[in-house]
């Protein structure tokens, strides 16, 4: 069984990507395992934004606002937490990419923040529970 991940905008593929090792040419890996190497700092800004509770509650709250804007002040009150708390974990979403800092306390989700929280808090975990499903299948 082969299976394939798949980016889809308006019904056109835009992505397909092997989730068996055996369904890249050997070349095809070692250039996409490169370019990964090469954007290692990238990724691991973006997952150690997210592997924090507050940050993942940070982020989900500001997703569900309809201008996807908050402030400090909204944070401390909605999510229960400390200044401290609420402008070191902002600092790591800005680093990661999630969030925009618009004013003096005030964040905005970015385009990207919104994409990257949902694929890696909702498409990635979807992918995984599939991934162990079929592993189940299998034994």
């Amino acid at each position: 069984m082969s299976l394939k991940l798949q980016l889809v905008r308006d019904n056109e593929i835009i992505l397909e990507v092997p989730l068996s090792p055996i369904d890249w040419s050997k070349e095809q890996l070692e250039t996409e395992f490169e370019a990964f190497e090469d954007d290692f700092q990238r990724f691991s800004n973006m997952f150690e934004a997210l592997s924090n509770a507050t940050r993942l509650r940070m982020m989900r709250r500001l997703v569900e606002e309809e201008d996807r804007t908050m402030n400090f002040a909204d944070f401390m009150r909605d999510l229960d937490l400390n200044p401290k708390t609420v402008w070191e974990n902002s600092k790591k979403l800005r680093e990661g990419g999630f969030l925009k800092k618009t004013g003096r306390g005030t964040y905005r989700c970015s385009e990207f923040g919104q994409s990257a929280f949902l694929t890696l808090s909702l498409a990635l975990r979807r992918l995984v529970e599939s991934l162990e499903e079929i592993e189940n299948l299998r034994r």
